[in-house]
């Protein structure tokens, strides 16, 4: 009997989010064996990093049950989602995941913004550790809707998972889902990055008064240029689901020879 592969699934909305007990149950009805492990508390824009709340280099992790997942090991830990792969690599977990699913995040990460995920900074550590991952996000816009279509992504999972399954060690692939009913959803397409993502973020500064301290004012906003028909935004905007192979940060060889080759000429 085949054993089935481990999953180590994960976000950046915390625990406590629906889109992550989502993302779990449709492993769980894939045929994974799955083992939830989310930070205890909002986590969005950490990236990769690897921060938490350590006592004398003790992190907290606190065993959790979750909605409809009863017998899926899960924990609630006091650290960025990035921090979790990285322990789970590291002496945590055994056996050691097979693939990483980091999500649903209730919000797109789409353009060359992903790099501020923390839902991408997750699978980007997996990749480290020679593991597979699938990052996950719902395209919910700015305003926080009061009943988010999870469902939908699972209706586009299980075709997503089978092509991560069968692609190489350290893939990495980026799904956006609409949030819209599944029956009006386009077919999924491949996208590319946009290239400044669905929202732009505006940051103005404030003098402080009497040599007290400044301040930066964010300010978040849809971006209103115009975006390849190709790319994630502009083909969320048409309902497609959208999928994207990431890549690691890798060094690119040839610096020096390529200056020899310039001063020779």
């Amino acid at each position: 009997m085949t054993t089935p592969p481990r999953v180590l699934i994960t976000n950046d909305d915390g625990v406590d989010s629906p889109g992550l007990w989502t993302l779990a149950r449709g492993a769980r009805d894939a045929g994974f064996d799955v083992v939830v492990a989310a930070p205890h508390t909002n986590a969005s824009g950490v990236g990769a990093s690897i921060l938490s709340v350590s006592d004398r280099h003790r992190t907290a992790v606190h065993p959790r049950t979750l909605p409809g997942l009863d017998g899926i090991p899960a924990f609630a830990v006091q650290g960025h989602p990035a921090f979790i792969v990285h322990a789970a690599g590291h002496g945590w977990l055994d056996p050691l995941p097979d693939l990483v699913l980091s999500g649903i995040n209730l919000g797109a990460n789409t353009g060359h913004a992903v790099i501020h995920s923390g839902t991408v900074g997750a699978i980007l550590t997996g990749a480290l550790h020679g593991w597979s991952g699938l990052a996950v996000s719902l395209d919910s816009g700015l305003s926080e809707p009061e009943e988010p279509h999870w469902e939908t992504v699972l209706h586009v999972l299980p075709e997503v998972l089978g092509m991560l399954t069968s692609m190489p060690a350290a893939t990495l692939l980026s799904l956006n889902v609409p949030d819209r009913p599944a029956d009006e959803l386009g077919p999924l397409r491949e996208a590319t990055l946009s290239s400044f993502g669905a929202v732009q973020v505006r940051v103005d500064h404030t003098p402080g008064v009497d040599d007290g301290p400044g301040s930066l004012l964010t300010t978040i906003s849809e971006p209103d240029g115009i975006h390849d028909p190709d790319s994630d935004v502009a083909l969320l905007a048409q309902g497609h689901p959208t999928l994207t192979e990431l890549s690691l940060v890798e060094a690119r060889p040839g610096l020096l020879s390529q200056r020899s080759v310039t001063r020779s000429a």
